[in-house]
C-alpha cells in the first residue's frame, strides 16, 4: 500500500502539471513519475495537496518565523510527494526547532506516532524546547541518543532526514551503519526521505564538517547501498545560482542554498 501511494502521488503530481498546449502526454507523466523524478513544481503540488497536508501546513502551531520560511523551504510539496498518511509512525532525524515536526505531528493525527532522535550535543540549544513540544504533544516522542548505539522502533513508514545527513559523520557516525538499521526498521514499502544543501559535485564528505554541504552523490551511493531504491531525485528545491562554496550559513545565504532532496523505499 505504501509503494501505491508514492507512485499515486507522482502521477497526481504530474497529471497536474500537465497544462493545455503542453507537450508532455499523460502517459509519459506516469513512465516519468515511476521512475525517479525530477523537477516537482509548486503550482502542481499546490493543486494536489491532500486535506491532512494542508491542515498540517496550515496548523496555528506553526510560529511565523516557522512560515516566513515556507516559500524557500516548500513544505506542502515535499510532503505531499512524501506520501505519509493519517496514522502513519514517522522517525525523524534531527528534529529541532521543530520546523517539520509540527507539520508531521499534525499530518499524521492521533493515531500516528512521531519519534525524533537527536544526538545529545543538541541538548544545550535545543533540548529544553524539544522536551517541551514532546510534554504537550501525545503522539510525539523525543528522544537524545547517539545515532551509533540507538535501537529505532520497528514497522515505521517513513524515515525525515532533513538538512542533517552532512552532519552525522562530522558528530563520528558511521552512516552505513545507521542507514542499514533505518532500512531494517522501516515496514516494506516505507520510505527515507533525505534533503541536504549541495556541495560541489564529486567532494563527498570533504565540506561538510566546515561549510555544512556534502558532495550530494555521496548520499545516493550510501543510502542504495543498505538496499533502498532511488524513487524520487528532485529539483524542486533547487537554486542554480547558489554559491555552493560558501557556508550555509552565511549573509545571503541562508535559507537560499541549492539543495537536493531524495525520497528512497525499502522494497516491497
Amino acid at each position: 500500500m505504501r509503494t501505491i501511494s508514492i507512485l499515486g502521488t507522482l502521477v497526481s503530481l504530474a497529471l497536474a502539471a500537465c497544462q493545455p498546449g503542453d507537450p508532455t502526454s499523460t502517459t509519459d507523466a506516469a513512465t516519468d513519475a515511476a521512475a525517479p523524478a525530477v523537477g516537482a513544481n509548486t503550482p502542481a503540488a499546490a493543486t494536489a495537496t491532500p486535506a491532512h497536508i494542508r491542515r498540517a501546513v496550515d496548523s496555528p502551531e506553526r510560529s511565523e518565523e516557522q512560515r516566513a520560511r515556507d516559500g524557500n523551504r516548500k513544505p506542502a510539496e515535499i510532503l505531499t510527494l512524501s506520501g505519509i498518511e493519517e496514522g502513519d509512525h514517522i522517525v525523524e532525524i534531527a528534529g529541532f526547532g521543530q520546523y517539520f515536526t509540527t507539520m508531521l505531528a499534525e499530518a499524521v493525527g492521533p493515531s500516528g506516532m512521531i519519534d525524533v532522535y537527536d544526538l545529545p550535543y543538541t541538548d544545550q540549544f535545543a533540548g529544553e524546547a524539544s522536551r517541551a513540544f514532546d510534554a504537550a504533544h501525545a503522539n510525539v516522542v523525543y528522544h537524545q541518543e547517539n545515532y551509533n548505539d540507538v535501537t529505532f522502533p520497528q514497522n515505521i513508514d517513513a524515515v525525515f532526514n532533513v538538512l542533517y545527513y552532512h552532519d552525522l559523520q562530522p558528530n563520528g557516525i558511521d552512516t552505513a551503519a545507521m542507514n542499514a538499521k533505518l532500512y531494517s526498521a522501516l515496514a516494506p514499502g516505507g520510505i527515507y526521505l533525505i534533503i541536504d544543501h549541495k556541495a560541489e559535485d564529486g567532494s563527498a564528505w570533504r565540506d561538510a564538517a566546515t561549510i555544512h554541504r556534502m558532495g550530494v552523490d555521496t548520499i545516493k551511493e550510501e543510502v542504495t547501498a543498505a538496499a533502498f531504491e532511488l524513487v524520487l531525485d528532485s529539483d524542486l528545491l533547487a537554486n542554480p545560482a547558489d554559491d555552493r562554496t560558501q557556508m550555509v550559513f552565511a549573509p545571503g545565504t541562508r535559507g537560499t542554498t541549492d539543495q537536493a532532496f531524495f525520497i528512497f523505499r525499502k522494497p516491497n
